[in-house]
């Protein structure tokens, strides 16, 4: 199966966070924070959203870092994913 995100959402796929700390403690998987930072799988074509024009300001492979607690989160074929709508997107990782 595909997802093909409709208007201004893009698909986003978590990036794994490290475990240990850098002083070397390891976290247990509840005392992690959500990662922010994610790859894109799928943009979004655009369009009036609310009344306004909205570009697609990322493109599919860009790593982004998102808001914290933003989007929608899904699993399909064992994977899991985010969509979220690109203004939940805070910034581009080059």
């Amino acid at each position: 199966m595909k997802i093909i995100p409709l208007l201004d959402r893009v698909v986003l796929k978590m990036t794994e966070q490290e475990e240990t700390t850098k002083s070397g403690i390891v976290l247990p998987g509840s005392a992690q924070e959500k990662p922010q930072v994610a790859e894109v799988i799928e943009v979004g074509p655009g369009g009036t959203v609310d009344g306004k024009e909205v570009v697609m300001q990322v493109a599919k492979g860009d790593r982004v870092i998102t808001s914290k607690y933003s989007g929608t989160e899904i699993k399909l074929d064992g994977e899991e994913y985010i969509i979220v709508r690109q203004s939940d997107i805070l910034a581009v990782v080059k």
